[in-house]
């Protein structure tokens, strides 16, 4: 029999159909009884204790947007609705930027004005940050205003998202150029992959000599279990050339204490959020963008959509939204060329 856990203060355990369940709720059974959050299911486990501490740390600020943030992270581990890694490594960065700018205020204060001031604001010149951001704060304030109680109005009520022009938004020129000639390492190899099979980062981090066949890569995506055939351009195949041929993915840990294993998609995205942070020059960017790249650079070559995606792994509709403004410039320049023509 297992010795019995001593339960730290604020913490109280509720037995129902033969499990344990723990939650987290100072001052439980007064009138200044605090929010009741559950907790992970194991008192042995580090998760168990990581959750407690951060909630003692702000059970004596529950009010401001700060103290909201960092109890609605805890409550992560013991969600009934999963959340995935990589979402929760977004949520962090976009919740990031709500506690830089109202991190000390009365939560309870927030108002969707301010949020559409927000959204505005950075909105004017990145749709995609602003449409992250609010999100994240959906997501957030969701939660604080269910059973928890930490919120009796929504801050984000009829605020609207900036319009999508079809998925993700592509890399620029400019951060394509400056990727190729900054990104080392682990960082360069997926970068490359991503920009020139299209696939996503859940599936790159699986690439490896295995899934190559002559000059293509066939790899079953994770999310959909289509197979596509993907070229192997030139491009990249000048950088595989540089790759040890060795068993496993192409993709391991070049730093930390598991160097030498292969990476999770979690890793992958912090590993570069880590150093897109460090340089502005890729704000904004995210892994899928580069599928955008990938669809956009094949129909710039004249390919139609059901060659895209037979080669990406992409719905015809799919790309064809991606390609969409591709196609206008392309019918603008067609149409100014025969003018042109017409004239001399």
């Amino acid at each position: 029999m297992s010795p019995k856990i001593e339960l730290p203060r604020g913490v109280h355990r509720v037995k129902a159909r033969g499990r344990d369940y723990f939650y987290f709720q100072p001052g439980r059974g007064t009138p200044n009884a605090g929010a009741r959050i559950r907790l992970p299911d194991d008192p042995r486990s580090p998760e168990f204790w990581t959750a407690v501490r951060q909630l003692e740390g702000i059970a004596e600020r529950t009010d401001t947007i700060g103290a909201l943030i960092d109890a609605y992270i805890a409550s992560w581990p013991s969600a009934r609705k999963k959340i995935t890694p990589a979402t929760q490594s977004q949520y962090r960065r976009y919740l990031q930027v709500v506690r830089e700018l109202w991190g000390n205020l009365p939560a309870e204060d927030l108002r969707p004005a301010h949020v559409e001031e927000l959204m505005v604001k950075i909105g004017a010149t990145k749709h995609g940050r602003a449409n992250n951001i609010l999100y994240a704060l959906r997501s957030m304030c969701s939660w604080a205003r269910g059973p928890v109680g930490l919120l009796h109005s929504d801050p984000v009520h009829g605020v609207k998202t900036f319009e999508s022009k079809g998925g993700h938004e592509p890399w620029t020129d400019d951060q394509l150029v400056f990727a190729e000639k900054n990104l080392t390492g682990m960082l360069r190899r997926a970068f490359f992959l991503a920009r020139y099979t299209g696939q996503r980062a859940s599936d790159i981090i699986r690439m490896g000599w295995t899934d190559v066949d002559g000059d293509t890569i066939s790899l079953r995506q994770k999310k959909t279990g289509v197979r596509p055939v993907c070229p192997i351009f030139p491009e990249l195949e000048a950088e595989m050339a540089t790759w040890e041929k060795r068993p496993g993915p192409f993709l391991l840990q070049d730093s930390g204490k598991n160097i030498g294993k292969p990476v999770s998609a979690n890793q992958l995205w912090k590993v570069f959020d880590d150093y897109r942070d460090k340089h502005e020059e890729l704000d904004g960017v995210v892994w899928h963008g580069l599928r955008a790249n990938a669809v956009i650079r094949l129909r710039r070559a004249g390919y139609t959509g059901q060659q895209i995606s037979d080669t990406i792994g992409m719905s015809v509709e799919m790309v064809e939204r991606y390609s969409r403004h591709q196609d206008r410039v392309a019918a603008a320049q067609t149409v100014l060329s025969t003018y042109r023509e017409r004239k001399l």
